[in-house]
């Protein structure tokens, strides 16, 4: 019975039909506004959730994008039970908290099964996430043609079944697949784009471009050929970092660029471990939406 159960889940993602889409949410406002990250090697979070979430609300941010596992986790949610005091305690504050799994594409069963996983998970109050996010970026499958059907197919049965919670895709930012164009030939942005409620393009340039004119230029044509993939009405919400390897007026360049960009909604650091008091200091003119 395991076996055929398995069997079924994958028959699942590999035959999923184009047409099965449902509509997207209208609660992408949960993207919006000023966002931190917590990963699952964050441990100081988890040790102490109370803290973490008073500084976090300190902060003046909205929402709050934790980690539950990736592909090549031993579990299909990593700390649940520290995770589950964490959530309660920002949304004791009222802070939305949005989940993301990173998949593998080497493994659909092992994929579906976790992101699953984030739609059932319950806290110890009963809280469950305020939105879930597939992190799009590993690229161990070499066929790309076979990654996107894949992520296609995961995509399409995550969006059947969250119901009326929101969901978000998080990817590479466009300049990066126009620099690096053997990444993921044909991404799917537009067929992602009928599943999903909001883009959260991961426009990091600490430590790989220096300086305001290449950190602007980078994150502003991310943003820019985004929204052209895209199309005018989708959130997106643009993650920068990462935040301990921007100095000040790489931290203004990212800035600048969202605000220059016009559409944007949402905007991040990643993550909250290494996003200083300079730092959160740089995004106040974006406010906290």
């Amino acid at each position: 019975m395991r076996r055929l159960a398995v069997a079924f889940a994958l028959a699942a993602l590999v035959l999923a039909p184009l047409g099965a889409q449902a509509t997207p949410s209208a609660e992408a406002d949960v993207f919006a506004g000023l966002g931190t990250w917590v990963d699952i090697y964050d441990s100081p979070a988890y040790r102490s959730p109370g803290p973490t979430a008073a500084r976090i609300a300190a902060r003046g941010v909205r929402t709050v994008y934790v980690e539950t596992a990736n592909d090549r986790s031993t579990v299909d949610v990593v700390n649940a039970k520290q995770l589950g005091r964490f959530v309660d305690e920002l949304h004791n504050r009222g802070l939305r908290v949005v989940a993301w799994y990173l998949p593998g594409f080497v493994q659909p069963a092992v994929d579906l099964r976790r992101t699953r996983a984030m739609l059932a998970f319950r806290t110890p109050k009963g809280g469950s996430f305020d939105g879930v996010s597939l992190d799009i970026e590993s690229l161990r499958l070499t066929s790309a043609g076979l990654r996107t059907k894949r992520l296609l197919s995961l995509s399409r049965i995550l969006r059947a079944e969250a119901g009326e919670t929101p969901i978000a895709a998080i990817t590479y930012p466009s300049r990066g697949f126009e620099r690096h164009p053997t990444w993921w030939p044909g991404f799917p942005f537009k067929e992602l784009t009928s599943l999903v409620d909001a883009w959260i393009p991961m426009t990091y340039s600490g430590g790989g471009f220096r300086g305001y004119d290449a950190t602007y230029g980078y994150v502003a044509r991310s943003l820019r050929l985004l929204r052209t993939a895209v199309g005018p009405a989708i959130p997106i919400h643009a993650a920068g970092g990462v935040a301990n390897r921007m100095n000040a007026e790489e931290l203004k360049a990212f800035v600048d660029a969202v605000t220059d960009e016009g559409t944007v909604t949402g905007w991040s650091l990643y993550d909250f471990q290494t996003t200083g008091p300079k730092a959160w200091a740089a995004l106040a003119p974006l406010g906290t939406g």
